[in-house]
């Protein structure tokens, strides 16, 4: 919680109250053995005995407490790993898997404990009408309860809320008193188990007339206590489910064990108290181990116990067995009394330091806001309210029967989260995780979570169903909210130690050209004239690697500090804005062509690096703000204002010639890109109109400024343009858009051959299966310009033959979306780079949307 802006006025006063008091015993000791009595230890071991026997009552015991002793092990090792602050099991899991799983499961686990709560305080009303209620369900001939409380479904509700009510107003007055009110009830507790281990070795036999009241019906059933007997436990080891007498339902395994599960919801019960105790991280583990092997012992002695002196009529048909065979039956009413109260306060608080929690962290907005509030001594009573309207919700269930499935349900999810906490941590090998509990795996943790997932769908498969899609909702619901958060991501963990392990596997040795994808690295100088180009290219990419480049000119020796680094967010920014997948690569050097060469030798990783380089057109003209026609960019002053009149130029046309010339000479295909800033934008919040049925993507794959266009149309180079506009077309945005194909040929001369040649096109467009349509382009006047009268002089690209070229582009592709064109390669020598551009800027202009391309990489390939 440190940091939060929700936080600091809780967090100041609570540090002037000092409300970390609780040492081992009193904060997690203590109340972690009180949740796990609590009502059933008293009101249902006879129930398990009764319908499961022996045998199947220890293994349901056995199954119990082994998921929870693995999910223990990995509280353990989390409490142990740092600092743990207020909130347990929620601060836990959120500070270990991120505000989305950790809010989500926070608030199921919030739940688990509000359903918790209304269990003990049912259980408690039926303690109580026992005693003291006029029509109690089971009555004993012998009895001599002061029967004066009317009985019913609402005076069940009104008795559970003056309960609760008292449960509140204690919690109100703080966590403090229930700390030390709680050590008082746990040596009620002790002295009330203690008189029942004993009275076995007092007690003689006895009968016992039982007379259910169902529905108005009598029902009379003779129950017997044998003592200590053989004969009794014979017929007690296996199991005999039947109808259970309060909801007059069939018991089974799975029925018993959701009960006797509810018994092992309290392991958490000190960790929900974390903001209280002196030392969490040392407590928590400690205790809660201590706690654990204690309850676990006393319940494997009451099932020998029960099962060795009651018959099995008298264990089904009478919650109350406990208190019939007992030396003095005040003991065991008076343990059930306390062991119920403090089991439900505990749930209370645990509940609301839960919410708290939550609401601290602003996870889930302005609902839970005032749950934030605490008094002047730390005490969160808003979320105190909070949760005891909620506990008040759950009473009108009526029994104790009714929730106890999904209680279990609801918690077996919270243990599963932490277990799977655990597994990420382990499984992200984070050297900062360094538990000093070192008893754990990830075999362990995995375990745990698997057990806990399959005794979900056990116990009940639909409220399991329903409580994993609540919580998928409410993962969906924190995922699009985005809160942010500095607890750190165990995610971002795993998918690094992931993709760091594939990227070894990823041999670049081995790659096929039938996988051949593009690896594009797009040179930006400033974004804000760029992001038409940006969203383009990623539709480009086709699944392949995206990296924005960007040089910044300058000399690290010169500087105090590196200015790129301060940058990277704020171009991560961009990437976000134009939800693009690409990621960010920065240099600084003293020239654009040097740190162009470095970004395309040390860019990417293993065998993800780029095979591609497109650069922007270099040209005269002045770039538009795109920044100033999104609102959702006007937070883009960090990025300098576009080129002007008055703005000088950081790159020559030898320079931007040389980085063409070291890509090809590196092996690199070379993309020039021109108006597309033409092209609408398709980021957030936009509505990108390009790419229906009446677009056309256009291509020429001929060398326009070779004598021999009409020659070859399909060496290395036009095979890529080809496979470049069928990759767009495979995009989304560009699916309905068609496919064109322009063939130069000279259909005046005698010749006839480029029939053929159109021939083996489109055999060969056949065998590529690219769906496109193929044009013929007669161009002899055109080529006649190029060659001129004197045929044994090399071909002169004139500017009537450039004009001449450009027409006919202009001609046949004027309604295309985009053009594909060849690019030719660069001279060699510097002093032809200004003739070079102007040619290509000659034969480009006014064309829209145009992408040249010099393609050195063989990426077809006709085979299967």
């Amino acid at each position: 919680l440190r940091g939060r802006r929700g936080s600091s006025a809780a967090g100041d006063s609570s540090s002037k109250a000092n409300p970390r008091t609780l040492n081992t015993f009193f904060g997690v000791i203590v109340p972690t053995i009180l949740s796990m009595f609590s009502i059933i230890i008293f009101l249902r071991t006879g129930f398990v005995i009764g319908h499961a026997g022996l045998l199947y009552g220890l293994l349901m015991l056995g199954v119990a407490y082994f998921i929870i002793s693995l999910t223990i092990l990995s509280i353990c090792a989390i409490s142990t790993n740092g600092a743990v602050q207020g909130g347990g099991a929620y601060f836990m899991i959120s500070r270990s898997l991120g505000p989305e799983f950790g809010g989500s499961i926070g608030l199921m686990f919030f739940l688990a404990k509000v359903c918790a709560c209304g269990v003990y305080v049912l259980g408690l009303v039926e303690a109580i009408l026992n005693i003291f209620g006029q029509d109690a369900e089971t009555v004993i001939s012998s009895s001599t309860g002061i029967r004066v409380l009317p009985q019913g479904y609402w005076f069940s509700v009104l008795y559970s809320s003056v309960l609760l009510l008292l449960c509140l107003v204690v919690c109100l007055v703080g966590a403090h008193i229930y700390a030390k009110a709680s050590f008082i009830t746990l040596i009620v507790v002790t002295v009330a188990v203690l008189s029942i281990l004993i009275s076995p070795l007092i007690v003689g036999p006895r009968h016992f007339n039982l007379t259910h009241m169902l529905d108005h019906n009598h029902t009379i059933i003779h129950g017997v206590y044998t003592g200590f007997n053989s004969s009794t436990l014979a017929n007690n080891l296996g199991p005999g489910y039947s109808l259970d007498y309060s909801t007059n339902k069939m018991m089974s395994f799975s029925a018993v064990f959701a009960v006797l599960f509810t018994s092992c919801t309290g392991i958490m019960a000190g960790a929900n108290m974390s903001g209280e105790l002196k030392n969490p991280s040392v407590a928590i583990p400690k205790g809660t181990i201590i706690a654990v092997l204690y309850a676990f012992v006393v319940y494997v002695l009451l099932f020998l116990l029960l099962s060795s002196t009651c018959d099995r009529l008298f264990l089904i048909n009478d919650y109350a067995v406990f208190q019939r065979i007992n030396i003095w039956p005040p003991f065991v009413i008076v343990g059930v009394y306390c062991a119920s109260l403090s089991a439900a306060m505990c749930s209370l608080i645990g509940a609301s330091r839960i919410l708290h929690a939550l609401a601290v962290d602003q996870l889930f907005g302005l609902p839970l806001a005032p749950a934030a509030i605490t008094s002047s001594s730390g005490n969160p009573w808003v979320s105190v309210l909070y949760t005891w309207v909620l506990v008040q919700c759950t009473l009108f269930a009526g029994q104790l029967n009714v929730i106890a499935e999904l209680v279990t349900v609801f918690y077996l999810l919270a243990y599963a989260a932490v277990d799977l906490a655990c597994l990420a941590l382990e499984w992200a090998s984070a050297p900062n995780f360094r538990p000093t509990f070192q008893l754990f795996s990830w075999h362990t943790c995995l375990l745990g979570m698997l057990s806990c997932l399959v005794m979900m769908f056990v116990i009940n498969a639909v409220y399991s169903s329903a409580s994993i899609v609540m919580l998928l909702l409410l993962l969906l619901f924190l995922h699009y909210r985005s809160p942010t958060s500095s607890w750190g991501y165990i995610s971002q963990a795993l998918i690094f130690h992931q993709v760091r392990k594939y990227l070894l596997m990823l041999d670049s040795r081995k790659d096929h050209v039938k996988f051949w994808r593009p690896q594009v690295l797009l040179m930006v100088s400033n974004p804000r004239s760029s992001c038409q180009l940006i969203s383009f290219v990623n539709q480009l990419k086709k699944g392949g690697l995206f990296i924005l480049g960007h040089v910044q000119l300058g000399d690290l020796d010169m500087l105090p500090t590196d200015p790129v680094q301060q940058h990277y967010n704020f171009w991560l920014s961009l990437v976000d804005k134009l939800d693009v997948k690409a990621f960010v690569d920065l240099t600084l050097s003293p020239s654009v062509r040097q740190g162009t060469q470095h970004l395309l030798r040390i860019t990417g990783l293993g065998g993800m690096k780029p095979n591609t380089l497109v650069l922007g057109f270099y040209d005269n003209c002045y770039p538009e703000d795109y920044f100033l026609q999104e609102a959702a960019f006007c937070e883009g002053a960090h990025f300098p204002p576009v080129r002007h009149t008055e703005s000088p130029r950081f790159l020559q046309p030898d320079e931007y010639v040389g980085i063409i010339s070291d890509a090809i000479k590196m092996g690199k295909n070379v993309c020039l890109a021109r108006y597309f800033f033409q092209l609408p934008p398709e980021g957030k919040g936009t509505s990108a109109k390009y790419g229906d049925s009446s677009d056309m993507i256009d291509v020429w794959p001929s060398n326009l400024l070779s004598a021999d266009g009409s020659g070859s149309f399909a060496d290395v180079c036009s095979l890529f343009l080809l496979q470049m506009a069928c990759i767009l077309n495979m995009a989304t945005r560009w699916r309905r858009a068609r496919v064109r194909i322009f063939l130069c040929v000279e259909a005046e001369s005698g010749d006839q051959g480029w029939l053929a040649k159109e021939e083996r096109f489109r055999e060969l467009l056949g065998k590529l299966r690219i769906r496109a349509t193929i044009k013929i382009v007669a161009w002899d006047r055109v080529v006649r310009l190029l060659r001129g009268t004197d045929s044994t002089a090399p071909p002169v690209a004139s500017e009537e033959f450039l004009s001449a070229v450009n027409s006919l582009l202009k001609e046949h592709s004027t309604s295309a979306a985009v053009r594909f064109l060849y690019l030719p390669r660069p001279p060699t020598n510097s002093g032809q780079s200004q003739q070079y551009l102007a040619q290509l800027d000659a034969v480009t202009q006014g064309l829209g949307p145009t992408l040249l391309i010099h393609g050195l990489t063989p990426v077809t390939c006709t085979e299967l």
